[in-house]
């Protein structure tokens, strides 16, 4: 970015192609200029603007929001001169929604908003964007309304962000699409008649094991279905009782495998798996397959049904995205009713909960301590009914009812422990060391928080790691990590010089040049190394050590404050239900969701279908982006929440069809009064004024 020294050389000439004689000279020349931000010398950065003469430091120009433009010349704007998006009128007013965060943002031209130059309602934090960058790379950083690459990107770089010319972080991760490769390989016959066992697979011969064309999560191997070739149709016991039950199945292509003899006599029986091999529920493939061609289409899945799947193997390939959508469909079914199952196991907990009550006064400039001081207080008690008043917060409406204060306490507490030093990685968190916080006993506190919080109808943390979780549920001497739980890059990299040594040289190398490190964890192996397979050992010491025993003390603190209302003993009895609040995200919200999470009610003088029917398009409009508001902004103007708990909302959210003027968010009962309205243009604009105006004035 200094305005006095140009790029010369070749790549790998000087410091990336600026020679050292070049970058003296701009030394020297910088020590004369003086920083019209801090006054201090050495700013080698000047306003690119005819007949300005500013100088800066670029953390000065950063500070006081210069833009820098990392791209041709690498030009520099001081705060006046800096190029800035123009806004309609329009435009400029009211507030949208980040598309990458998910936050409210202003719409105004400000240095910390920015507006994509290809959708009309897009609008995103700077931040967000200059992350999203760093992340994406040059390759795949684009809109992530329209995904317009090129108009976006030119107008990103205008206006100051840097897009690294890498490739995604996602592809740079190692071994990111092993899970891609793997396929079932399992015969799940009965009486398996192969000598080697069932996971044995000899391709092109009769012991090359072949999948269920239809839901392809079960196998046999072709001697054991007395299949001649791989081109032959094979279905489950549990397809085939679908597809017979539904009509579908085609008896020309029946087979009567469950019977069929072999050549010495034996007798094939399908109608169990074998017992190392539990199978899995049946319920909502049953579901899936019964639906009809319409139920399909609403699924966004090819009008193609199971029943017409060719003998060919070349077209039967073409519909592993059929699968594909299928599998996604069956998991989003399943991670639903884990979590009702999660709602139902939290409202028995609740019955604890009594009437008394306990007031948390919540400095929003102070939140974490000021929070940590309310759940340390002597009159705190997890079974007593929690208030929320905050203090000196701006963002906080006067309207808000004690429930919706009390989400959003939960909501900043879960935020700030997934970013605390109690946790470390990246999405998928582990429990880090923290001395400091181990001697003020704060993972105690974390673990209580969290329990109290699912209890009390506040968020879920959904950061855990899958490793966290199992040492949760099922105690750290029965876990074993991954070298993706290691948040540490230098141990990590340790790690991966050991894991892929190609030869017992090197693995010895490796060994010695980290030689303190592996003694000081106690995974120095017992004898000498003398072949490269005992790498894994090693490995497996050093990513228990780490993982495991190094933060054995704040995870038995965390575990005994989750028993907090005796949350940590229902996740040790419901472990996978648990799993979907605690290790996976919350999807993101549909029309569907929305629609099923509110029940509508309505006087005998009211047409209910009609007004149910603008309520449905509406919500569809919602979600396609035709309209300025989010199904967010619905459900905060409704229930004063901005996502829907682990617990569910109590009361129930509820709709009304009344004779009003405009809608109306009864937060105190969860319940949104709808105008009755002629048409649907009369109900949209009247929906879209009254929520924008209270999110308007709920952030003012």
């Amino acid at each position: 970015m200094s305005s006095g020294i140009w790029q010369r050389g070749e790549e790998d000439e000087g410091v990336d192609g600026f020679l050292i004689a070049d970058i003296k000279k701009e030394v020297n020349r910088a020590a004369k200029l003086k920083c019209n931000i801090c006054r201090k010398k050495g700013a080698s950065i000047g306003c690119v603007a005819p007949k300005c003469k500013r100088s800066y430091h670029f953390p000065c120009g950063i500070k006081r929001e210069c833009i820098f433009q990392f791209m041709e010349d690498f030009r520099s704007y001081c705060w006046d001169h800096k190029p800035v998006q123009k806004f309609s009128d329009e435009e400029s007013r009211g507030t949208s929604q980040c598309t990458i965060c998910m936050d409210l943002v202003e719409q105004r031209p400000v240095y910390t908003v920015l507006k994509s130059p290809c959708c009309k309602n897009a609008w995103f934090h700077r931040e967000c964007l200059q992350y999203q960058a760093l992340s994406a790379g040059i390759f795949f950083f684009r809109c992530s309304v329209c995904n317009n690459k090129d108009k976006f990107q030119k107008e990103m770089l205008r206006m100051g962000i840097h897009i690294p010319e890498k490739d995604a972080s996602w592809e740079l991760e190692e071994n990111a699409y092993q899970d891609l490769l793997q396929c079932y390989q399992h015969c799940d016959i009965k009486r398996c008649l192969c000598k080697k066992g069932r996971d044995y697979n000899e391709p092109d011969s009769k012991w090359e094991i072949k999948r269920c064309q239809c839901c392809g999560s079960r196998g046999t191997h072709l001697a054991c279905s007395a299949l001649k070739s791989w081109e032959q149709n094979w279905e489950c016991m549990e397809c085939r009782s679908i597809l017979a039950k539904s009509g579908n199945y085609s008896k020309q292509k029946k087979r009567s495998l469950a019977t069929s003899e072999k050549a010495d006599g034996t007798t094939c029986l399908l109608e169990e798996p074998s017992p190392k091999c539990p199978r899995q529920s049946s319920g909502s493939q049953r579901n899936f397959l019964l639906q009809s061609p319409k139920a399909l289409c609403q699924n966004n899945l090819s009008p193609c049904s199971h029943r017409e799947c060719p003998a060919s193997n070349t077209v039967t390939m073409s519909l592993s995205p059929l699968m594909s959508n299928r599998n996604c469909s069956l998991r989003k079914k399943h991670l639903r009713k884990q979590r009702g199952k999660v709602s139902n196991i939290l409202k028995e907990l609740k019955l604890q909960i009594n009437t008394k009550t306990t007031r948390l006064n919540i400095n929003a400039e102070n939140f974490w301590n000021s929070a940590l001081k309310g759940f340390r207080q002597r009159n705190f008690s997890p079974t007593n009914t929690i208030e929320i008043q905050f203090t000196n917060c701006k963002n906080r409406s006067k309207t808000d009812t004690s429930a919706a204060s009390k989400h959003h306490f939960f909501q900043l507490l879960m935020l700030h422990l997934q970013n605390s030093s109690l946790f470390e990685g990246s999405s998928a968190k582990n429990l880090s060391l923290d001395f400091q916080a181990l001697k003020e006993n704060l993972y105690f506190e974390a673990g209580k928080m969290i329990a109290v919080s699912l209890v009390h109808g506040g968020p879920s943390p959904c950061f855990f790691s899958k490793t966290l979780f199992r040492c949760l549920v099922c105690g750290p001497e029965n876990v074993k990590p991954a070298l993706e739980d290691v948040a540490d890059v230098d141990v990590a990299r340790t790690i991966k010089m050991i894991k892929y040594a190609s030869s017992l040289s090197s693995l010895q190398s490796a060994i010695h040049d980290c030689y303190e490190f592996l003694a000081a964890a106690g995974c120095l192996p017992i004898r000498p190394i003398t072949s490269l397979c005992d790498k894994d050992l090693l490995v497996n010491d050093i990513l228990i050590h780490h993982v495991i025993k190094r933060i054995i003390l704040p995870l038995e603190s965390f575990r005994q404050g989750l028993k907090t209302l005796g949350v940590l003993e229902k996740m040790e009895m419901h472990p996978d239900a648990f799993s979907t609040i605690l290790c996976h995200k919350s999807e993101r919200f549909s029309a569907e969701t929305i629609c099923d999470l509110f029940t509508i009610h309505s006087s005998s003088d009211v047409n209910k279908a009609e007004g149910a029917d603008f309520w449905v398009g509406y919500l569809q409009d919602v979600e396609s982006g035709e309209s300025v508001v989010t199904l967010e902004d619905i459900l905060l103007f409704a229930t004063g929440c901005n996502c829907i708990p682990p617990i569910g909302f109590d009361p129930e959210p509820t709709i009304k069809f009344l004779h009003r003027r405009y809608p109306v968010g009864n937060r105190l009962l969860n319940c949104l009064e709808l105008p009755i309205t002629e048409t649907y243009e009369q109900f949209k604009n009247k929906m879209e004024f009254a929520i924008r105006n209270a999110l308007r004035f709920k952030i003012e």
